[in-house]
């Protein structure tokens, strides 16, 4: 069976990762290495664990600054690396349909972006005695890029906001789909 040639990192959490179970997930790496064409800054990490309601397989693919990631969560574990990847293929495929279109675009016209008029965000009920309990940390690397590319990133995540470093003001921006599918942009304003 072909291994990935790429970097691919496989851990558990509440579940012993078997040779098995890390040579599926090479395996399925190494479907994703000919989408990308072997790109030297790429890896892949798979993070596979078990709840009392399943097993969760969540794949993350970085690409030359981008991430794609998929996650699953099914009864079978195998089930759920399978479906991971494949919401990564799909990613890549859309990925590249953007790219495609950006550059096509940018030959016709050139310094496009993203604006939207200042949306704002209502705040739910306030109430006198706030408990934020943090469930999850995330840290991460931010490329500087444009509002563009921060929106196309966004939408290969599937999130509904982004935070990234723009490469044009040199400032942290937020990204986020408003309810109406249009796209605002938060940027901070010193006081």
């Amino acid at each position: 069976m072909q291994t990935a040639s790429l970097p691919v990192v496989v851990k558990g959490k509440n579940i012993a990762v078997t040779p098995a179970l890390e040579q599926h997930v090479r395996a399925k790496a190494a479907k994703l290495e000919r989408i990308f064409a072997n790109h030297p800054a790429a890896n892949v990490e798979a993070v596979l664990r078990t709840e009392k309601d399943g097993h969760i397989a969540e794949i993350t693919l970085y690409v030359g600054g981008y991430v794609l990631r998929g996650e699953s969560r099914t009864p079978d574990m195998y089930h759920s690396i399978n479906k991971s990847f494949e919401r990564i293929e799909g990613q890549l495929r859309k990925f590249k349909t953007k790219l495609t279109k950006k550059l096509r675009e940018e030959k016709v016209r050139s310094g496009a972006t993203i604006h939207d008029d200042a949306g704002e965000f209502a705040n739910g009920t306030e109430s006198s005695r706030l408990e934020a309990k943090i469930v999850r940390r995330k840290r991460f690397m931010m490329k500087p890029m444009t509002v563009d590319e921060a929106v196309m990133q966004m939408e290969l995540l599937g999130h509904d906001f982004f935070l990234f470093a723009n490469a044009e003001t040199d400032e942290v921006n937020v990204v986020y789909k408003r309810k109406d599918g249009k796209y605002g942009l938060l940027e901070p304003m010193r006081g």
